[in-house]
């Protein structure tokens, strides 16, 4: 599909967590971020880092040197996750 789109014109970035199957995909652009299947964007309520997500994936669209590029976001699931519980005790929704 983002070939598609890119043909009439409109760069695209994919927001992938599976790798492989962006590497057999070969979108013209993605940033891959380490975490659980359909996690695209973190944890709810870690709008600091869905912000940084979305940013980091607008800025591929200028800085991808090739066809296929692939960024590897630098976060982990485990700090992601470590931050979303933090933020979940800071709103009274985990104890």
């Amino acid at each position: 599909m983002q070939r598609a789109i890119e043909s009439k014109g409109i760069p695209t970035v994919s927001v992938t967590v599976a790798r492989d199957i962006t590497e057999r995909a070969k979108p013209p652009r993605a940033v891959f971020l380490p975490f659980m299947m359909g996690h695209h964007f973190g944890v709810p309520f870690h709008s600091r880092l869905q912000r940084r997500i979305i940013l980091e994936a607008l800025d591929r669209l200028e800085r991808a040197e090739r066809s296929g590029d692939i960024y590897d976001a630098v976060i982990t699931w485990a700090q992601a996750r470590r931050e979303g519980i933090e933020i979940e005790r800071a709103m009274g929704l985990r104890h």
